[in-house]
């Protein structure tokens, strides 16, 4: 090989490298907007007397094993079917578990007779429409579905 072929192919890779680089830029950008708007966030009826919870008292909650508010109000907890991406990301982004644990945790109040499930909804756009018309509702959504008909609580 020519010394004058070595600047040339070290060119070529390096646009090729730059290339890629640009692409996989672009990617990870697009990935981030569509996280934003795919962010779960755990949200309550308005008249929830609550901005913040602590990650501890929302798993017990949704564990089932938390029935009652500060005020002594029962909590009416909704979720989406275990394979739903949203219910699946919200166990383990916001809870840290996996949707069969919180599943199995389920089962168990159910089968002891200590305590029920929680009530299932079909889609986000249900889980809205059900916590922003029951009292005491506690529930999670994605970004795009939250308006003034609901709080969203922030999990610390």
């Amino acid at each position: 090989m020519s010394r004058q072929a070595i600047p040339a192919l070290l060119k070529r890779t390096l646009r090729y490298a730059l290339g890629h680089l640009l692409v996989w830029s672009m990617c990870v950008s697009q990935a981030q907007a569509q996280t934003s708007d795919d962010e779960i966030r755990v949200v309550a009826h308005p008249d929830v007397a609550l901005q913040s919870m602590s990650r501890d008292t929302t798993r017990a909650i949704f564990a089932m094993r938390q029935r009652t508010w500060p005020d002594g109000r029962a909590i009416q907890v909704f979720v989406l079917p275990n394979r739903d991406p949203a219910h699946a990301r919200f166990a383990k982004e916001q809870l840290n578990v996996y949707p069969h644990q919180l599943q199995l945790a389920w089962d168990r109040m159910v089968f002891s007779g200590m305590g029920q499930a929680p009530h299932r909804v079909r889609s986000l756009t249900e889980m809205h429409d059900k916590i922003a018309t029951t009292p005491g509702a506690l529930g999670y959504l994605e970004r795009a579905y939250l308006d003034d008909a609901i709080q969203v609580i922030s999990v610390e």
